[in-house]
C-alpha cells in the first residue's frame, strides 16, 4: 500500500474460527494476510452486518469512489478530509470521480449502512473542528477483495459520451464534424504529454503505484491514433455523407430490416 499504510488492530495469523464463507477466506488469508483481523465473535459481525444490508435495501452500489473510501480504510482508519487530502495527492481524482463534494459523504454514508464500515473515534486536529474517524469492516475487506477481482476480470459498460456522439456523427455535416475531431486532437496531445510527465515525475514510485496512470496514457494514446485516422479520411473524402445519401441510406437500413424479421 502507499503513503500512510498500516492496519490498526490487525497482525498476521491464520483464521482460527469457522466463517460462512469459510473456504474463500482461507484463500484470502493466504493472498492477503493483513487482512486477518481480530474478532472474538465473527458470526455475530456477519449477521449483523447482513442486517443492515437487508435494511438499507442490499448491497451497495460498486463505483470506483467506494472502491477508493475501502481501501484508504484498509491502509488506515481516517475520516473523510484525510480521505480527500490522499485522492488528491496520489492524483486518483484521474481515475475517480470526486467533482461532487458531497459525493464521498454519501457514499460513505451508502457503505456504512451496508455494515462494510463503522464511525468510530471522534478526533481533532490542532484547532480543526472535531471530524469522524471511520474503520473498515470485515464485511468491507471481503467486499474491498471481490470489487476489486470483478473490475479487473470483466470489462463494464461504462456508456461514455464520446462514442454515443460518434453514432449520431450524420447530424452534422462532413466538415462540422472534421472540425470538433481537430479540437478533440488539439486536447488529447497535451493530455498525452500531461501523462507521460506525471510518469516521468513518479519514477522513484514502484511501477505497481503507476500502473493507472500508464493505463490512461495508453487509452488516450489509442483514441489520438483513431480520431486521427478519421479525421485524415474526413479531410480526404473517403468518408463523407449528405442528405441524399443519408435519405438513400436509411431507406436501405429499414428494408433489410423488414428482410430480416420476414425470413427473406
Amino acid at each position: 500500500m502507499r503513503e500512510g499504510f498500516q492496519n490498526s488492530g490487525c497482525e498476521r495469523r491464520p483464521w482460527t474460527e469457522k466463517h460462512p464463507h469459510d473456504q474463500s477466506r482461507e484463500d484470502d488469508a493466504d493472498e492477503f494476510p493483513d487482512l486477518q483481523c481480530h474478532d472474538s465473535s465473527p458470526r455475530l459481525v456477519v449477521n449483523h452486518n447482513m442486517y443492515n444490508i437487508i435494511m438499507s435495501g442490499g448491497p451497495p452500489k460498486r463505483s470506483p469512489l467506494a472502491l477508493a473510501v475501502l481501501v484508504l480504510l484498509y491502509e488506515a482508519p481516517m475520516h473523510v478530509y484525510r480521505m480527500q487530502q490522499l485522492i488528491k495527492r496520489r492524483g486518483e481524482d484521474a481515475v475517480i470521480n470526486v467533482t461532487q463534494p458531497n459525493s464521498l459523504y454519501q457514499t460513505i454514508g451508502r457503505l456504512e449502512r451496508a455494515g462494510l464500515l463503522v464511525a468510530g473515534s471522534v478526533g481533532r486536529d490542532n484547532k480543526r473542528p472535531e471530524r469522524t474517524v471511520y474503520e473498515l469492516t470485515d464485511a468491507g475487506k471481503a467486499t474491498l477483495v471481490q470489487w476489486t477481482r470483478e473490475m479487473l476480470s470483466a470489462p463494464s459498460r461504462e456508456f461514455p459520451e464520446f462514442p454515443a456522439a460518434i453514432s449520431v456523427l450524420p447530424v452534422l455535416t462532413p466538415n462540422d464534424a472534421l472540425k470538433q475531431l481537430e479540437k478533440r486532437i488539439a486536447v488529447l496531445e497535451p493530455e498525452i504529454a500531461r501523462l507521460h510527465a506525471r510518469i516521468a515525475g513518479s519514477h522513484f514510485l514502484p511501477r505497481l503505484f503507476r500502473l493507472e496512470v500508464e493505463l490512461l496514457q495508453a487509452q488516450a494514446r489509442a483514441e489520438l491514433r483513431w480520431v486521427e485516422a478519421v479525421a485524415d479520411d474526413l479531410r480526404a473524402g473517403r468518408l463523407t455523407w449528405n442528405k441524399a445519401w443519408l435519405k438513400k441510406a436509411v431507406k436501405e437500413l429499414a428494408q433489410h430490416h423488414c428482410d430480416e424479421s420476414e425470413g427473406v
